[in-house]
């Protein structure tokens, strides 16, 4: 598998297959599916916490530290499909319709370059 020839309903089925095969959909309900979300994302920050940039860099140039973040990242999205399936959510559509949310929000002509909130907008 890799990012070009798989789907994200390949993505969701393999997640849904680990999971059964496991019995665990009973603990896998919206609450603790969007617990388990955060958490992952905190554990990917861990690393990071407190370095500078030249340190950051060095962290994502480590092998072994990339290891890590490939393993948080991969634990997140397995996090993140089984929350879009719990609410029959499709993933590829959600994101198509934020994304042009925030091309309103965020108007090239006004964002490019530059990072205040979207209301703070001159």
């Amino acid at each position: 598998m890799d990012d070009k020839s798989t789907t994200v309903e390949q993505l969701r089925e393999k997640a849904l297959a680990f999971r059964d095969a496991r019995d665990w959909k009973q603990f896998h309900n919206m609450k603790d599916l969007s617990i388990d979300l955060a958490l992952e994302a905190a554990e990917l920050m861990e690393p990071f916490r407190f370095k500078t940039e030249k340190q950051v860099s060095e962290i994502t140039n480590d092998e072994k530290k990339r290891e890590y973040i490939k393993d948080e990242l991969s634990d997140i999205l397995y996090a993140l499909l089984l929350c879009a399936n719990e609410m029959n959510l499709d993933l590829a559509r959600a994101f198509e319709e934020k994304l042009e949310k925030l091309e309103k929000k965020y108007p090239v002509e006004k964002s490019r370059g530059k990072n205040p909130k979207w209301n703070e907008y001159e």
